[in-house]
């Protein structure tokens, strides 16, 4: 079994890679060659913590994946990281297990790839101003996810705490993201002037108003991925021209704002515009004028982290990285 540490695979697999790998998977799933069980949560109220028991299974390549991750709100208090993860990738035609590999920036960059290919599809082509609601550890990948298919000039950051605000924006220069970046206490002023957002917190309730969202604006909400937690408030779902989800039966029992929109009454499943391999695979349009609002939901699904373990374990082998063992 090849073992694949979480710093081998940010040395050699990046954002292009996960957004092409993710594509490919978008494809097999609308052939129906993906098989996805629901994922198995374990809850610890006393640590408002989570494990994630996520199977999958690729049969067009005959592979399959177990993502197991772990969400501790508590622990940097700990001096431990927030989401820990790791993935089993196993051979599906002779049950092999092929790689144990660390799931945690895996999770992030797949999360964050699904975000930019939504982006692509639903955002204006002449997007400028992102911002970044929750600059926490998928904030991160989210801002470059983006940056892969839009021109960004500005990036304003939100944050609770804004000394994290200024510590995220100054990871993204260090990084060699030369674009100016601007902190913001008023979370109001800065959707005001945003055309794309991304929401990468884990709150319960909504972390802005969605009447201050000017026309045009795209939303990438990914940090809630539980029915009692959410980060855009009913005025985003009603006023959204087209809501797209990363995946439907995920959404339906998943993602908060719009389960609460549905249970309300304001808005219903049925107007889901689509999911996110429609528009990759052409059955849906996406952005069909300038003044439209989209919002892209996404409570993530096993076959994504499939889609990126795939590709660290091809080219690991490729390129000799990872430690092989004898379990």
């Amino acid at each position: 079994m090849l073992i694949i540490s979480e710093k081998e695979i940010q040395q050699s697999y990046g954002m292009k890679d996960a957004i092409r790998d993710v594509k490919a998977t978008l494809h097999v799933y609308g052939a129906n060659k993906i098989d996805s069980p629901h994922r198995t949560v374990l809850r610890f109220p006393m640590q408002e913590g989570s494990a994630l028991y996520m199977p999958s299974a690729d049969r067009y390549e005959e592979v399959s994946a177990v993502k197991v991750v772990t969400i501790f709100p508590k622990n940097p208090s700990k001096g431990k990281a927030t989401t820990q993860g790791v993935l089993l990738l196993s051979n599906a035609e002779n049950g092999e297990h092929l790689a144990m590999m660390n799931a945690s920036y895996l999770t992030r960059l797949r999360t964050a790839a699904l975000s930019g290919i939504a982006t692509d599809y639903l955002a204006r082509k002449d997007a400028k101003v992102l911002t970044i609601i929750g600059t926490g550890g998928m904030g991160f990948e989210q801002a470059l996810g983006v940056l892969a298919v839009r021109n960004i000039s500005r990036i304003l950051l939100v944050n609770r705490t804004p000394s994290k605000a200024e510590k995220f924006g100054e990871k993204l220069q260090a990084s060699g993201i030369d674009i100016p970046f601007e902190v913001y206490e008023d979370v109001a002023a800065a959707v005001r002037q945003s055309d794309i957002i991304c929401c990468a917190t884990r709150s319960n309730e909504p972390v802005f108003n969605g009447n201050d969202l000017k026309p045009g604006t795209h939303i990438n909400g990914i940090g809630s991925y539980l029915p009692h937690m959410r980060e855009v408030d009913l005025a985003t779902v009603t006023r959204a021209s087209k809501i797209v989800a990363d995946d439907i039966g995920g959404a339906k029992e998943e993602a908060g704002e719009l389960i609460h929109a549905a249970n309300d009454g304001s808005w219903s499943f049925d107007a889901l515009h689509g999911e996110l391999f429609e528009l990759e695979t052409q059955l849906k349009p996406g952005r069909e004028n300038e003044d439209e609002i989209t919002f892209f939901k996404s409570v993530g699904a096993a076959y994504f982290d499939l889609s990126v373990a795939k590709g660290v374990y091809n080219l690991s082998k490729e390129r000799n990285i990872g430690t092989e063992i004898e379990v």
